[in-house]
Parts: structure tokens; sequence; C-alpha cells
């Protein structure tokens, strides 16, 4: 079963928070600020943050910039997964993933069904690699992200978690250009 190992160095990794919404300010953005106090709670930093509106474009745009910057090691989106027309999060992340990581969405549906019963369905929860950057793109509800931190993303990117984390693998996820 999981577990932290305590023998193993906490490493703390670099992450830009992007909230996707046409009506949130820095003043009212629980959910960003929710990402915020437990990634900062776990020892993490800060490396980002910052609100886009509900476009596909800009979204995708933002990510890409995140990607490219050598100081981001994670990018957790919150907003923009339903199925509303506004709801393009989900495709603006598939626009830039290199490789989709499909068990996320799966666990996130889990981790819902056992808070929200079967309203989990509505949500479109995505996560992937780009660029040797993790991209994960939450539901804009404070609670949603708090699941998502407390029951996967918190343990997934603690290197001491075992058998396995995101953490460990960070240096091989672009080893496919090393290749000759």
């Amino acid at each position: 079963m999981s577990r932290i190992d305590e023998s193993k160095e906490f490493i703390p990794v670099r992450i830009a928070v992007l909230t996707v919404s046409d009506t949130r300010t820095p003043e009212d953005d629980r959910s960003g600020d929710v990402l915020v106090s437990r990634l900062e709670a776990a020892g993490h930093k800060l490396a980002e943050r910052n609100i886009v509106a509900d476009e596909r474009r800009l979204i995708a745009d933002q990510l890409r910039v995140w990607c490219e910057d050598g100081d981001i090691d994670v990018i957790i989106s919150t907003g923009g997964t339903g199925l509303t027309g506004r709801d393009v999060t989900v495709e603006a992340h598939r626009d830039v993933y290199e490789k989709e990581i499909d068990a996320f969405g799966t666990v996130f549906t889990i981790v819902s069904m056992n808070k929200i019963g079967t309203s989990a369905v509505q949500s479109r929860a995505t996560a992937g690699v780009a660029m040797g950057t993790y991209l994960f793109a939450l539901p804009g509800s404070p609670g949603a992200c708090k699941d998502a931190w407390d029951e996967i993303l918190g343990r997934q990117l603690d290197y001491r978690h075992r058998p396995c984390n995101f953490v460990e693998i960070m240096p091989r996820l672009e080893e496919h250009k090393r290749r000759k």
C-alpha cells in the first residue's frame, strides 16, 4: 500500500497555478488560494500564478509559456473542466500534451465519487506531460481542488511517496530527446 518513506529526503517542486475563469480576480480566487496554501504547506514552491479567461487559445498559450520555463516543474489549473460551452480547459490542455496521464481522471473520479456521489460524472479532470512539465486540470470548485491535492497530488508530488511518485521520474520525462 502507499506510504511515505521517511528515510528519503523531501524534494520541493516548483508549481504554477492557473485559474481559468471569466469572472475570478486575485481577490476572490478561492480555488487558486486552496492550491497555493496546500502546495506551500507541503513544502513546495509557488513558481507562478495567473488567471486567464475561458478561451482555449489563451489557456494553451499560458500552459506553453510555463512549460518552456525551466523554473516550473508542474502546472495545476483550476476551472473550465465541466460540460458547458465555455468549459474549454481540457481541450486547451490536450492541445499542449505530449502524453496524457489517463489514470489521473479515473482516480480523480473515484475520489470525487466518495465525496459527491454520481455528480462526479460531470468532471473532466485531466493530466498530461509536455516539455518535461506535468500539467493537471482540476475543476473550479475549492472542494475539488482540496480533494485532488489531498488525495492525489499531495502524494504523487512527494518524492518520498512509495511505491512510486511523479517526482522520481521527472528527470526522465524528456529522455527521448537524448536518444541517438
